[in-house]
């Protein structure tokens, strides 16, 4: 009998793309579309669905295409969870990636637990990123199309999950990809492809917030790095380290936002060299090799956000789940909240998330205690 095969469709040309490819290889392919059901502001009648029916009924005509089964699983109250997450992260001063943590907490487990309720062994996405076996282990490697790679938003996944799933077009470009849904005729050959947060309608971060978390929202200061005041802001949560747009202020020069403090509501303004920075320190750290000793030093490439060029670093690892990161030229808008992933070469060594100064404090003053 052929392999039985999960297959993660978002109704996008990746996972429909992915999905023909199995089918052409003969694996028994179970197309799977993941519903959040969640009702967000901003999109047509004042309200837009995340992962929903549009995006389902595009899933299906694919699945009707290729003739395998398509399956609806609903998620949406660990989506919501997840909402609140992001929300929460932005309250703390950070700039999450929620991308990363639906992948390591929602998407990846959902998947396999349906796999194991109907027999299938392994579980694929329309990611471009590869697997391969090293060292004895199964480790998670970048796609061959760089500009596309997206091993950086995996990084989470344990050796178990790993090993359990298919990335058909890690070999592949996007190119190449949206040319065999053409050729094949996919009802979504042409769909155009989403670059922002799927909760986040027109990339508005903010409007999210103001609905969800209005009472949090309390006007503020904003100062210069040299300790001027420069004016107020309506809450440290509209901002994000970097941003240059929608500061209300001009100094005659670029500004930009260089920290946001939380626990005084303070947004840090400076210019680009005070964005510049050398070092930073990873939380809750998970490794895709046998997990170094504290102490350990590793020299690697070292990836801070999704378009970031990794750079080269040295990585030490300290007590727990945590490691700090100095990298060898300064990297701009080193940005809490952030991952930080660890390759050597193409292949993920591990990663972790970019702490805040407050969650620095609060674990080298454990760690001391």
């Amino acid at each position: 009998m052929p392999a039985r095969v999960v297959m993660a469709m978002s109704g996008g040309v990746d996972s429909s793309v992915a999905a023909l490819l199995l089918r052409r290889e003969g694996v028994d392919v179970v197309g799977v579309f993941l519903r959040s059901g969640t009702s967000l502001p901003g999109g047509p009648g004042g309200a837009r669905s995340c992962c929903g029916a549009e995006d389902a009924h595009d899933a299906r005509r694919v699945a009707d295409r290729l003739g395998i089964p398509f399956y609806v699983l609903d998620f949406e109250e660990g989506f919501r969870r997840l909402i609140d997450r992001f929300c929460e992260a932005y309250d703390r001063g950070a700039t999450p990636n929620p991308c990363i943590l639906c992948n390591r907490d929602l998407k990846f487990g959902r998947l396999m637990g349906f796999a194991d309720s109907i027999g299938a062994a392994e579980v694929a996405t329309g990611h471009y990123a590869r697997r391969v076996h090293r060292d004895g282990r199964v480790r998670l490697r970048r796609g061959v199309d760089r500009a596309k790679d997206q091993s950086y938003v995996l990084f989470p996944l344990t050796a178990s999950q790993l090993s359990r799933v298919r990335f058909p077009l890690g070999e592949m470009t996007k190119e190449q990809v949206r040319t065999r849904a053409r050729d094949e005729g996919l009802p979504v050959m042409d769909k155009p492809e989403s670059m922002e947060i799927c909760f986040v309608p027109g990339d508005d971060y903010r409007a999210l917030l103001r609905e969800r978390m209005p009472d949090r929202l309390r006007p503020g200061v904003m100062r210069h790095v040299d300790g001027r005041v420069l004016g107020g802001h309506p809450g440290h949560q509209c901002f994000t380290v970097g941003q240059r747009h929608g500061l209300g202020i001009a100094l005659g020069a670029p500004a930009y936002v260089v920290r946001v403090d939380a626990s005084s509501n303070t947004v840090v303004i400076g210019g680009v060299d005070d964005l510049m920075s050398t070092a930073c320190t990873l939380r809750e750290v998970v490794w895709g090799i046998e997990p170094p000793r504290p102490g350990t030093e590793l020299p690697a490439e070292v990836q801070i956000r999704s378009r970031h060029q990794a750079a080269p670093a040295v990585v030490t690892v300290l007590t727990g789940s945590r490691a700090a990161v100095r990298f060898r030229t300064p990297q701009r808008a080193i940005t809490p909240g952030q991952a930080a992933v660890i390759y050597d070469g193409e292949d993920v060594l591990g990663g972790g998330w970019i702490e805040t100064e407050a969650e620095r404090a609060v674990s080298e003053g454990r760690a001391a205690g």
